[in-house]
């Protein structure tokens, strides 16, 4: 680089506008995005290894895509090439192989092609890089706002993982004008600036989860402020003037358009005003084509109505006739009309209750559409969109007590019946459905699923050693390690934490289940921690388990010392508590490591309440007082106030959980399974020496010899003998934030 072309890059570097200025140059200086970013998830573990595959990085303006991108191309030891796909062209693709090629060939180098835009290459250009992906002569990464899964060529993403970004939140933003106002030498740290709290709440709700229109309405107004007595003061009405209207995110030929129109039909469809109104409000207020979705009406008033109510087609096409005559903004009044008549299937004339939702859009934060209402035919099997939707047709009276508005405007009323004519049927009709709904979302039924924000493809040869270590368990097992992982809902990006691995009998369900998360797997005695270990080394690097040989009250401190600073989505273990004396102190300890919205999932043996040996016997073969010995003997065990595994059951363990002050959930499953007697078990029965009592240590404390040698003898009669054997399972749920179990 010459003395000129690094003079006019310094010039460059300094004049920038704030936001470029202030891009994140390292993984810590990164805002957000926790869920693929975060300590211990696969996308961090990747970057800082510089073992990444090819990636495509899909989220709305101003989350941090082509951050990530830079971040990347800071910290790796490939040769790193970026393009624009507004710019770029196959020309550019051609030059950018070459270079890899000779990056290969000259220095065995690998090469990361950054594209940012790749939506907007047309498929031939898609289709030029396809062949040097595969082959592995570049690395892709790519950043788009549009779904890959429909704008990006499929053989692209299939050789390719994808991380959704999503808007920042409001802590998020916030943190970035903190960093803003610190920083020295690319923000505004050497200034004295103070920004009232209502006017960095305004620029951070207008802002909209988007970091860029943050930091472009902060530099506006700094820039535009004189400082008085040497400080610049931001004031509520600065930050007004700086952003005044929020930016709606709506593209009419992508995902926002379809998932919007979606959520608006299913809302009609499903009897709901309120809901109804609110997206109608959204796609106006984004500027949708009126005529679009007076066309979406029609349709619905013939699928969804049809001789319920004959007149519904002839008024929704009155009210599109009308709106030809008046135009807007004054034609808003017969699409509101058109859409509260199928919505309640009578007329009304509580159409300003469309202007309360536009209101509620333009003083409220965007919220996006719930993934159960999202359009299901682009990508149900990618993000998880439709998932949990319930088809209204498919219940009594056409109607279920569905969640239709997003999860912040949950029991905000829009729609006003008044008690006019036939508006009185609907006015009781709505407020009956409404009561059910409230039920309903307080029991956490009908409520939107969590969004699939991450993808793999496929890897064969991983799936197929999983899927045959899976099934090597018992089914008892099986069932058990199932249940425990239908509780925990566990998402592709979630950082796991199995708190008691032994065998690995959850390790490798949770390791197929979280592709792109990450999972940790606590393993108390060093001969189980190195078996799990060699196993591990049939999987590639980064899929691998990450085993722990520590005890549980020692995991702080183990973590602390390996300097590993994670926050899991999931804590997760079969037998975790059952032998703790002091069962709470271990979860308030266990608890920190959990993120906001973590869960502990646990499935305990209940020993109290397993099966009984005495009840295995023939009791003719005793008299009547040596039986009761026995029995009294065996019921003692379960009564021992100092052993820790048997001191507590399902009722004491709920009690035990209320001191934490948190929402938690014990349910008690009884089982009952045959068990075939075996000379081995009847030995562990009345083994002696080792450093639990044995059943046979517990009864020779209080039978004779005698009488003891009786009681093996019978046990010795049922050997190879299958017996009903009853067990029970205690599955704890604790959830870290006040949400529904």
């Amino acid at each position: 680089m010459t003395l000129f072309e690094q003079h006019r890059e310094s010039l460059i570097e300094t004049e920038a506008p704030l936001a470029a200025r202030m891009r994140p140059r390292s993984l810590d200086e990164f805002i957000g995005q926790s869920h693929i970013i975060g300590p211990g998830r696969l996308l961090r573990r990747a970057i800082q290894a510089d073992q990444l595959s090819s990636l495509i990085f899909y989220g709305p303006p101003g989350t941090g895509k082509t951050t990530l991108a830079r971040i990347i191309a800071n910290t790796t030891q490939a040769h790193f090439i970026s393009i624009n796909a507004v710019l770029a062209g196959v020309k550019e693709i051609r030059e950018a192989i070459a270079t890899a090629q000779d990056q290969r060939g000259l220095y065995s180098r690998k090469t990361i092609l950054f594209v940012d835009e790749v939506h907007r290459f047309n498929k031939a250009q898609q289709d030029a890089l396809l062949p040097w992906v595969e082959n592995g002569t570049v690395i892709l990464i790519g950043a788009t706002t549009e779904n890959p899964y429909f704008e990006v060529n499929k053989a692209l993403v299939s050789r390719s993982r994808i991380f959704q970004l999503k808007p920042l939140e409001a802590a998020d933003l916030h943190q970035v004008i903190d960093q803003v106002l610190q920083d020295g030498d690319r923000g505004y740290g050497k200034l004295a600036i103070e920004i009232a709290v209502d006017a960095a709440e305004h620029l951070v709700n207008v802002a909209n989860g988007d970091a860029r229109a943050l930091l472009n309405a902060l530099e506006l107004a700094v820039e535009t402020t004189p400082a008085q007595d040497g400080k610049i003061q931001i004031t509520l009405e600065v930050a007004e003037e700086s952003i005044q209207q929020r930016a709606v995110l709506y593209d009419k030929e992508g995902d926002v358009h379809f998932d919007t129109i979606s959520a608006f039909i299913k809302s009609v469809r499903g009897s709901d005003p309120d809901a109804a109104l609110y997206w109608l409000a959204r796609m106006v207020y984004a500027g949708e084509d009126p005529r679009f979705i007076f066309r979406r009406l029609l349709i619905l008033a013939s699928e969804d109505i049809g001789l319920a109510d004959p007149t519904a087609i002839a008024v929704v096409n009155a009210c599109a006739n009308s709106f030809d005559r008046v135009g807007m903004p004054e034609g808003r009044y017969p699409l509101a009309q058109a859409t509260l008549y199928l919505a309640t299937a009578a007329k009304s004339n509580s159409v300003m209750g469309f202007f309360d939702a536009l209101a509620a859009v333009e003083r409220a934060r965007e919220d996006e559409v719930p993934t159960h209402l999202r359009d299901a035919n682009r990508d149900k099997h990618g993000f998880g969109h439709g998932a949990g939707y319930l088809y209204p047709h498919a219940y009594r009276d056409h109607w279920v007590a569905q969640q239709y508005l997003p999860g912040s405007l949950q029991g905000q009323v829009f729609y006003q019946p008044s008690d006019q004519g036939y508006e009185d049927q609907v006015r009781q009709q709505v407020a009956r459905q409404r009561e059910a709904q409230l039920t309903a979302m307080v029991e956490g039924f009908g409520t939107a699923l969590p969004e699939v924000l991450t993808f793999s493809p496929a890897n064969s040869i991983t799936d197929r050693w999983l899927q045959r270590t899976l099934s090597q368990v018992g089914d008892r097992l099986a069932q058990v390690r199932d249940r425990i992982f239908t509780l925990a809902q566990l998402q592709r990006h979630h950082l796991v934490l199995d708190l008691n691995a032994g065998s690995g009998l959850l390790t490798w369900e949770a390791v197929r289940q979280v592709p792109e998360g990450g999972v940790y797997a606590c393993v108390a005695q060093a001969a189980d921690a190195e078996a799990l270990q060699e196993q591990a080394l049939l999987l590639p690097e980064l899929t691998r388990p990450i085993v722990l040989s520590t005890q549980l009250f020692e995991l702080p401190a183990y973590l602390a010392d390996a300097g590993l600073h994670l926050q899991f989505d999931r804590l997760i273990g079969r037998n975790a508590l059952l032998s703790v004396r002091d069962k709470v102190s271990l979860l308030q300890q266990l608890l920190p490591f959990l993120n906001g919205n973590g869960a502990i999932v646990l499935a305990e043996t209940v020993p109290r309440h397993t099966q009984r040996l005495y009840r295995l016997l023939n009791s003719q073969a005793f008299s009547s007082k040596q039986y009761r010995q026995i029995v009294e003997a065996e019921e003692a065990i379960y009564e021992d106030a100092e052993d820790s595994m048997v001191n507590w059951d399902e009722h004491s363990l709920t009690t035990l959980l209320q001191t934490l002050n948190l929402p938690s959930q014990v349910q008690l499953e009884m089982n009952k399974t045959e068990v075939r007697i075996t000379p081995v078990l009847i030995n562990r029965w009345f083994a002696s020496g080792q450093a639990r009592p044995s059943y046979g240590d517990r009864l020779s404390q209080v039978l004779s010899d005698r009488l003891l040698k009786t009681v093996r003898d019978q046990f010795n009669l049922l050997t190879h003998q299958l017996v009903q054997w009853e067990s029970a399972i205690a599955y704890v749920q604790i959830q870290k934030a006040e949400t529904t179990l």
